[in-house]
């Protein structure tokens, strides 16, 4: 156990390309590869603090590992002290904005930092936190994308073999018959005593939204996410007014700040930030914080790892996502019990990197 300040010597980054057990088509698009950027915050002191980014498109892989490469340079010699750094940070990019690239550049040297500062101490990542691992409810969000409701019931019950209590299918499908048909061929496969949740990404009108929501209420639907614009608040909220079925938002949320204004407006019944975009360890406290004073469960978006340490020092914790994204350039998985996430006693967040499995998923 180390004692004393470590400090920041360099950034060390790989960028990667996993491909999708199960590709994801959205309203947005098919997701057939994770891009990803895996960080080494490597301290004078020798402990390494691991974390990874979640590009969307290989388009954005190179400018994020340029962009953290000149904030090695920028942070060198600094204590690895994440508050600190996160203050740092936003002074730097203020007239820039702590937004998009910036914001997850930022959100990714958090959770690289929160995790050396764990190693060093020898503690998991919920214990430094001032909480004790524990079990964390899953829901398996891997496939189910479009592919319409022969296919979804399929991959439904695939994803709920393993010990799942809870899925979660996209809907959007051109007309409403489609989602119906959807929902009810995965509560078909999957049975009465699963969870289902379900996800827009974003795709309607508000109008539209209030169409579908009130078609689908009967349907047993656990949440309806992003039925429309994330920017809309006042539009979620007229949603959320009307609809009789729980509507989720917040893994678009770009930091506290964010999260404040939508549950000002009334914009949703459910939250769901996501570490990268909210601003990391850090930013997810402040996220806690703002849900424990508003009474508003929180689930996670992606990033599982790290993710189940945060919602198990959530006040108001929900449910985690569950996606396998990142699983083939980790050491191990995460550990799934009986539909929960099982935090692990290891100092940290729980990410080991499997180097031979990067080298083979190396972006070039």
């Amino acid at each position: 156990m180390i004692t004393h300040p470590l400090r920041l010597r360099e950034l060390r980054l790989r960028a990667v390309q996993v491909p999708l057990r199960l590709p994801l088509q959205t309203s947005a698009g098919i997701v057939r590869e994770a891009p990803l950027v895996l960080i080494d915050l490597v301290t004078e002191e020798g402990v390494t603090g691991l974390a990874y980014l979640f590009c969307y498109t290989p388009l954005a892989l190179r400018p994020m590992v340029r962009l953290l490469e000149n904030l090695s340079a920028w942070l060198k010699g600094d204590a690895v002290a994440p508050l600190e750094i996160d203050l740092k940070l936003q002074r730097t990019f203020r007239l820039l904005g702590a937004t998009g690239l910036n914001a997850m550049a930022m959100a990714g040297i958090d959770m690289a930092a929160w995790d050396a500062l764990a190693r060093a101490a020898g503690l998991p990542l919920v214990r430094l936190l001032g909480g004790a691992p524990r079990r964390v409810l899953a829901y398996n969000s891997c496939g189910l994308g479009l592919v319409g409701a022969e296919r979804a019931a399929i991959e439904a019950a695939e994803l709920v073999a393993p010990g799942f209590r809870a899925v979660k299918v996209r809907l959007g499908y051109p007309d409403l018959r489609g989602d119906v048909d959807v929902v009810r061929a995965v509560r078909r496969a999957v049975g009465d005593g699963v969870e289902l949740m379900s996800d827009y990404n974003q795709m309607l009108s508000v109008a539209e939204s209030l169409r579908r929501c009130e078609a689908l209420a009967s349907e047993g639907l656990a949440w309806i996410e992003e039925p429309t614009r994330v920017d809309d608040d006042e539009g979620h909220a007229q949603i959320r007014r009307k609809a009789r079925v729980p509507i989720q938002i917040g893994e678009n949320w770009w930091g506290p700040h964010d999260m404040a204004r939508s549950l000002a407006a009334g914009s949703c019944d459910l939250g769901m930030p996501d570490a990268m975009k909210i601003g990391g360890v850090t930013g997810w406290l402040r996220a806690a914080a703002l849900a424990e004073a508003q009474g508003l469960p929180i689930s996670s978006h992606l990033f599982p790892e790290i993710s189940a340490h945060l919602l198990a020092v959530s006040p108001t914790m929900h449910w985690l996502e569950y996606v396998d994204w990142a699983e083939p350039v980790l050491q191990a998985p995460l550990r799934l019990q009986d539909g929960a996430a099982v935090i692990a006693e290891a100092p940290g967040s729980g990410i080991e990197w499997d180097e031979a499995a990067i080298q083979r998923f190396a972006a070039h």
